[in-house]
């Protein structure tokens, strides 16, 4: 299976490179992709150039435009499109239908993967997608089951992806609005989930108190670890009941399930964490790679080494062995 890294930042593409990735994936500085944040992704030169780096060692580049276009504004998106096949994208990673027509109808030899965002989760919406636009890729949504992805695999003629390590997102993906909701800002439209500029930390007492928008997402005792507002990852009082109502603040980690993932018909493993640092991506990329190839009991040496770097310190296999509430 190939290894598909994520790369936030020239420096981070570098480290993703270097530790053995098969493809890095990465998006403009623009709202074009889903993770718009202030100090990450690319310019087109910095493009041009990690394209150029990844070219000489023989790894792909995947640029993510899978935001939604508004209505009006199309022309950001078409143009990033053009951009992203003029500087040698291997493959562009597309939610929006609209988006996905003009990149198949104006240059059809591109390689075409549909992004996790457009939440294409069935054989009838894979096939569609495939006979439309002739995408060659679908990245599944972290909601599926792995005897339901060796389902799908068997009903569909094209490659599938799926999230190895990383942030768990147990939403619809693309469909989500919780973020909107609370901060005005559209993960699905403007790129920013949870956005930094909506965010506060305050002291209540003794407790640390996480705020998104004019929400309290948390509140941590003294000595708990703290960890970013996410509404999704939020502790709430539902029913006389306090607890994560939606998931835990805890990372996806399927290094125990390589082997039926690969059974199962998956052609290629992705990592989460555009937004994490160059030294995330190195260890992250390294280790994976290294679990490709490892014994069972190997791996369990590697998922150690990896769940001191994800968030809370824990990690879960998520839908992949679904066992939430």
């Amino acid at each position: 299976m190939e290894l598909i890294c994520p790369a936030g930042t020239p420096a981070a593409f570098r480290e993703a490179v270097e530790a053995g990735a098969d493809a890095v994936y990465c998006g403009f500085r623009d709202e074009t992709n889903a993770r718009n944040f202030p100090g990450l992704n690319f310019s087109r030169e910095e493009l041009r150039q990690s394209t150029a780096l990844a070219q000489r060692k023989g790894v792909q580049t995947f640029v993510a435009l899978n935001t939604f276009m508004r209505a009006g504004d199309e022309a950001l998106w078409y143009s990033a499109a053009d951009d992203a096949v003029a500087l040698g994208a291997d493959a562009l990673i597309l939610a929006d239908f609209g988006l996905m027509a003009y990149v198949a109808e104006k240059y059809p030899q591109q390689r075409l993967h549909v992004s996790v965002q457009a939440s294409a989760s069935n054989a009838d919406a894979i096939r569609f997608l495939v006979e439309a636009f002739g995408a060659r890729r679908v990245v599944l949504p972290r909601v599926l089951t792995v005897q339901d992805i060796a389902r799908l695999t068997r009903q569909i003629d094209c490659e599938v992806e799926v999230f190895a390590f990383g942030g768990l997102c147990v939403m619809a993906e693309g469909r989500c609005s919780l973020s909107s909701y609370a901060t005005g800002k559209s993960p699905n439209m403007n790129g920013v989930c949870s956005p930094a500029s909506h965010v506060r930390y305050r002291q209540d007492g003794a407790d640390l108190v996480s705020e998104l928008g004019a929400y309290t997402i948390n509140r941590f005792g003294p000595g708990e670890a703290s960890g970013y507002p996410t509404l999704c990852k939020g502790r709430f009082d539902v029913g006389g009941v306090e607890g994560y109502a939606f998931e835990d603040p805890v990372s996806l980690d399927v290094i125990d399930e390589i082997d039926a993932l690969r059974a199962a018909g998956v052609s290629a493993l992705k990592i989460e964490g555009r937004q994490r640092g160059k030294a995330y991506v190195a260890e992250v990329v390294s280790s994976l790679k290294k679990a490709l190839d490892a014994t069972p009991a190997e791996r369990a040496v590697l998922v150690a080494r990896l769940r001191t770097m994800s968030e809370g310190q824990r990690t879960t296999a998520g839908a992949y062995d679904k066992r939430w509430r």
